[in-house]
């Protein structure tokens, strides 16, 4: 019978490559044409790589956590095996083997990505009831990282749950209503396909495993490379100020039922997004990013500022576009809507790219300051802590005042000590005197 090769496709956006995060087949299976096959994580998506074809699986190339080049193998088929169906032009796998259809890609951490289909839920054997007679609801369940990260976390068999997102997914909500006790066989701490427990390691029959190995792979990799990247590349130094920012408090609870009016929720990230603009403009050297490949500093005339967003798949840094030219209104509309995507795993790709400028803030966990690594090839980035009441002198009397701590740090390739120290002192003014934003406004 003839075989055919299943390479990845080449999925655009500039993708060279991806890193394999799920097998949902196995050599040996017989798959149907759109069938969910493999799991793969790109830049900063996950997508999940569909059968253009039906067949038998003969060989898998690659396991969890290793990076494939795009158009490499990755399944080989005999096609026209048992269980093959015809496919939609009448053609079967009895036909001369041609270059035929690139395997589809559907998205995990994004439903979708623009040009590509939906994949159809792995076929399973129903009873009546609506689940399998093993009572699986899907023998290969769909389901995003972080989704099959709480159901092991949780002990709970991704097989037996009942799935209501699209194509048959399970969703994290389906994982946390679901009742079904897990049992030894399918529990973390016996469950082959999901952890390997090191051989030299004690085991109490009555306890279990005293210690579980996952693969490092997919968002969590791609992470750690990415910081480990900036860390080892910038010369990073960290410059600490305090802020009053009683007049910005005093701002925006005066703006927030306006807001709340047209549907905004108006927290304080818009405003420190526009203090930060306004001293890009006068520090455009804090704009920049360095072309190694070339040796050119490059300074970008656009302010795309990231936002740093705690997701359960990590972090992650949603972008607001040209935030010189919105509102506070329109920025505080993009973060909303762009954290809500990234937490619900929806991001796209492009909302997740371009950014010049990065400001990461953990609100009321935020602590006393920290040092945070630069979101490379940027050369600055900038830490928001949390607000204190504290005592401040203002006009020769001391009173109490609300306060927080800003941290900036800077590649010092690039940036001067005394540079870095201007731009922060720029961003303190603008968020101690927020009418300045209003009489400096384009």
């Amino acid at each position: 019978m003839p075989r055919w090769e299943n390479k990845l496709p080449d999925i655009g956006e500039g993708v060279t490559e991806g890193e394999i995060v799920g097998w949902l087949i196995k050599p040996g299976d017989v798959v149907k044409e759109d069938q969910p096959m493999i799991e793969v994580m790109t830049d900063k998506a996950t997508v999940t790589i569909t059968a253009p074809k039906a067949g038998a699986v003969v060989e898998t190339r690659g396991k969890v956590g290793d990076v494939v080049a795009v158009h490499a193998v990755l399944v080989v088929f005999e096609l026209g095996g048992s269980g093959a169906t015809t496919s939609a032009n009448g053609t079967n796998g009895h036909e001369k083997k041609d270059d035929g259809p690139a395997a589809t890609a559907v998205g995990d951490i994004k439903e979708s990505l623009p040009g590509m289909g939906s994949a159809a839920p792995a076929p399973s054997r129903v009873a009546a009831g609506g689940a399998s007679v093993q009572g699986y609801f899907n023998d290969k369940p769909l389901a995003a990282p972080a989704t099959r990260k709480l159901a092991r976390d949780r002990s709970i068999d991704l097989r037996k749950v009942p799935p209501t997102g699209p194509q048959g997914r399970v969703t994290k909500k389906d994982v946390e209503s679901f009742t079904g006790a897990a049992t030894p066989t399918t529990s973390r701490a016996t469950a082959p396909s999901q952890v390997a427990i090191a051989p030299h390691v004690p085991v109490s029959v009555a306890h279990g495993p005293v210690e579980e190995r996952v693969p490092f792979a997919g968002m969590r990799r791609r992470i750690a490379q990415k910081m480990a990247q900036s860390k080892h590349t910038a010369a990073h130094f960290t410059f600490v100020e305090e802020c009053d920012v009683t007049a910005l408090k005093e701002l925006r609870g005066r703006l927030k039922a306006p807001a709340e009016a047209q549907g905004v929720k108006l927290s304080f990230l818009p405003f420190i997004v526009k203090a930060t603009v306004a001293a890009l403009k006068k520090h455009p050297m804090l704009n920049t990013a360095l072309d190694e490949s070339t040796n050119e500093l490059v300074f970008r005339k656009y302010f795309h500022i990231g936002i740093a967003t705690a997701t359960d798949a990590g972090l992650m840094v949603p972008v607001v576009k040209d935030a010189d030219r919105k509102s506070v209104l329109d920025i505080a509309r993009d973060i909303d809507r762009l954290a809500a995507e990234a937490r619900a795993g929806k991001a796209k790709l492009e909302d997740l790219q371009g950014s010049t400028f990065t400001i990461t803030s953990l609100g009321a966990q935020g602590g006393l300051f920290a040092t945070p690594i630069i979101n490379f090839p940027e050369v600055a980035i900038l830490g928001v802590h949390q607000m204190k009441q504290k005592p401040v002198v203002r006009e020769g009397q001391i009173v109490i005042g609300d306060v927080m701590l800003l941290s900036l740090s800077f590649d010092h390739r690039i940036v001067d000590g005394h540079v870095g120290a201007a731009f922060a002192y720029e961003v303190i003014g603008y968020l101690e005197n927020p009418d300045r934003l209003w009489m400096e406004m384009a």
